[in-house]
């Protein structure tokens, strides 16, 4: 594999109107979850990626796992549970700017995912061990999980790469931030946004927030700036990367998952860190103009049209 991870995928139900959703009376359903947003993302870019994961014996984990499958990702760690059930959120659109999240996911078969369902050699035989912040928030079996996947890759060699996604409904701040401090220390490579970073350390100096993260053993930082774009900070090089302006944000969740398929595709592919970020944040704002979690990841062709063909007629003929 080019790319491994692990964590939670659910069931994503989605309002057909937006306003709150007391009033919505139909509802759309697709596959959802940070690790296998940004493995598929990578999937569609061409890489080998495998998920490290567990589902109810349901209908819900048989869509997950079908959904999962069929863009490219690897399932053969994925574990049913028939006394457990798959997880499943909701999500509220207020507005294009205004999305609220809400989880049905405690005691789901992934909240029992522990060190003994990971087998070595899968991590041993990648080359990036993706990890989120989602997955340690779950249960302390999910927690035990990540740092054993991350030993793991440490004994072997590989990168870690870790994206902190603070969900704060899911754990109390001290505990999150405690946790998440302690799995960047161990990174090779973290892509925190400026509000996690705030978070952490108290700035939104993206500057000052690189070297608080080099301060605790990162060697590279790549910090998320929303619609402005990205900083990165390594040894040998540091700078600012503007973001892909967007007409019209239609969903924006899951770009920070987009973000992070473009860097790993980047580092995949040999580029400087500068054209990695570029990636980044290119198929960042390529996922925000569509409804949805994936369907806005681009393929080879789509993201080379995107970055590199920006006054071409809007219709392929």
């Amino acid at each position: 594999m080019d790319v491994v991870s692990m964590g939670e995928t659910m069931v994503l139900f989605t309002p057909d109107t937006q306003g709150q959703m007391r009033y919505a009376r139909n509802f759309s359903s697709k596959m959802a979850g940070a690790e296998t947003n940004t493995l598929i993302g990578l999937a569609k870019l061409g890489h080998k990626t495998g998920w490290i994961s567990r589902v109810g014996k349901d209908e819900f984990g048989s869509f997950v796992l079908s959904a999962v499958r069929a863009e490219g990702v690897d399932t053969s760690q994925v574990t049913t549970d028939k006394n457990a059930p798959t997880g499943i959120f909701f999500k509220e659109m207020l507005n294009e700017k205004n999305v609220r999240i809400y989880y049905h996911r405690k005691y789901s078969a992934a909240s029992f995912l522990d060190p003994s369902y990971i087998k070595e050699e899968y991590i041993a035989n990648t080359k990036y061990l993706y990890i989120t912040g989602i997955t340690p928030a779950l249960s302390q079996s999910c927690r035990d999980s990540i740092f054993y996947a991350i030993e793991i890759a440490k004994k072997h060699g590989k990168k870690v790469v870790f994206d902190p996604n603070i969900r704060r409904k899911l754990w109390s701040d001290e505990e999150a931030r405690k946790t998440l401090l302690a799995i960047a220390e161990m990174a090779d490579i973290v892509l925190p946004g400026i509000n996690e970073g705030e978070f952490l350390f108290g700035t939104e100096d993206c500057e000052e927030l690189a070297e608080l993260f080099h301060n605790h053993g990162v060697a590279t930082v790549i910090i998320k700036r929303g619609e402005k774009g990205a900083y990165y900070s390594a040894s040998s090089e540091k700078g600012y990367v503007q973001g892909f302006k967007v007409e019209k944000v239609v969903d924006p969740v899951g770009a920070g998952d987009g973000f992070a398929s473009g860097v790993l595709s980047g580092l995949l592919d040999g580029l400087t860190l500068e054209k990695c970020v570029q990636r980044g944040c290119a198929i960042g704002a390529l996922v925000t103009t569509v409804s949805g979690d994936i369907e806005g990841l681009p393929d080879r062709e789509i993201l080379e049209a995107y970055t590199e063909l920006p006054g071409s007629d809007d219709v392929t003929r």
